[in-house]
């Protein structure tokens, strides 16, 4: 691995406040705000620090286009991987990726996947430096979606995590589901979760939409789409561009060298499915994925359930599934 003395400077420079922890687990956890430097200007990334007494290992957790740091952690207090995480002994550190939540919002048009990656890369050098608090002596990167594609990118540029988590991605995507998610999207300027303040250029989905978008053919469950309307979150275009384009159509992926585990909802409309990729099985879906990696690779597919996992009826299988693969491919 190669790490920067700039982790050192990570270090001097992190603002942090405790917090209660949203879940039930014995960890501890605290509003972070990292000091990152993008495109030449100073910007931060909020985030939530959750950490078991004696955690050695980290998730650094990156959201999907239209989610910020709640979708690890979801207020229902039934949908929480950060809690799953926790209780196995595993710290997380969920972020509002830049242009989201609390942390800085840039003009959307400078935003893209590897600026994103390139402000994942300086948080991962502040959590091995204890710039929050606890020293991680491994990181495991992780995103769901957009965010999957952000974590790909920052594991293949910079080879400074122990692991990396791919959700709601693969290498094949569905055109036809990906075009009907894309018909959902609004400008979040218009959308009044937002207002008309809201800066331009970020896109939301339109109200009402995210079951079709993110969640069918699972069971519709109605106080989760009524938190997901109150905590969607936007996205910039460019994001998805090169997002989707290195990442995903390249393969980017070729370039990470720790194990990676990928998991998806078998009736992910996004990304499986014929003419994309079988999902099926959690065996299909290492079939169809392993030519896409050289580092070892996990895969997990959750049976009957659209791209959102975290938020399916059966995630905490999907969970435990993760924290297994944690503990026994990066240890903690």
């Amino acid at each position: 691995m190669r790490y920067s003395l700039a982790a050192c400077l990570v270090a001097l420079m992190v603002v942090s406040s405790p917090t209660p922890a949203s879940g039930s687990t014995d960890a501890s956890c605290r509003d972070v705000d990292v000091p990152v430097t993008v495109l030449g200007h100073r910007e931060v990334v909020h985030g939530s620090l959750c950490a078991p007494t004696g955690a050695t290992t980290v998730h650094l957790l990156i959201p999907g286009s239209t989610y910020n740091s709640a979708y690890w952690d979801f207020p229902d207090g039934r949908h929480s991987f950060r809690a799953a995480q926790n209780a196995a002994g595993i710290a997380t550190f969920a972020v509002d990726r830049l242009g989201t939540g609390r942390s800085s919002k840039p003009l959307a048009v400078t935003l893209t996947a590897f600026v994103q990656a390139d402000a994942m890369h300086q948080v991962v050098l502040g959590l091995r430096a204890g710039a929050h608090g606890p020293r991680f002596s491994r990181v495991v990167i992780g995103g769901h979606s957009l965010g999957a594609a952000i974590a790909a990118v920052e594991a293949g540029t910079y080879h400074d995590v122990d692991g990396v988590l791919l959700t709601g991605m693969t290498h094949r995507v569905n055109p036809v589901g990906v075009a009907a998610a894309f018909a959902n999207f609004r400008p979040a300027n218009l959308d009044p979760k937002f207002g008309l303040l809201h800066p331009l250029g970020y896109l939301t989905t339109a109200p009402g939409t995210r079951y079709d978008s993110f969640h069918a053919p699972g069971e519709l469950v109605p106080d989760v789409m009524e938190l997901e309307e109150a905590t969607k979150d936007v996205f910039s275009p460019t994001e998805a561009v090169d997002g989707l384009g290195v990442a995903v159509l390249l393969p980017f992926s070729l370039l990470i060298d720790v194990p990676v585990m990928t998991a998806v909802g078998s009736r992910d409309a996004a990304v499986c499915g014929p003419p994309a990729t079988d999902c099926s099985t959690s065996e299909t879906l290492h079939a169809a994925e392993a030519p896409y990696f050289r580092a070892p690779l996990r895969a997990y597919a959750l049976p009957g359930y659209g791209h959102s996992i975290n938020l399916a009826p059966n995630a905490r299988d999907y969970y435990s599934a993760v924290s297994s693969w944690v503990s026994q491919e990066v240890g903690r």
